[in-house]
């Protein structure tokens, strides 16, 4: 073996040992920041959900009625 391909294996070899400690830091440093967020009570996430079904289901039926209306409309306009 040569020199220059001793030295580029071995080159090689520290950046792949690099890039693993480099993502092991930055998986360690997921869980930190995941341990600092206030994550929601139970009881909090229900309501919020109901909120959000509530919303989804009123807006479902407004633009249902605003749909069957032009609908009509264009009935009545057409024939």
């Amino acid at each position: 073996m040569s020199g220059k391909k001793k030295l580029r294996e071995k080159k090689e070899r520290e950046q792949r040992e690099n890039r693993a400690k480099g993502f092991g830091r930055a998986v360690k440093g997921l869980f930190s920041e995941l341990k600092k967020v206030s994550w929601p009570t139970f009881p909090m996430v229900v309501k919020q959900t109901a909120v959000v079904l509530t919303v989804v289901a009123f807006f479902t039926i407004v633009l249902f009625g605003v749909d069957r209306g032009l609908f009509e409309l264009h009935q009545l306009l057409i024939g």
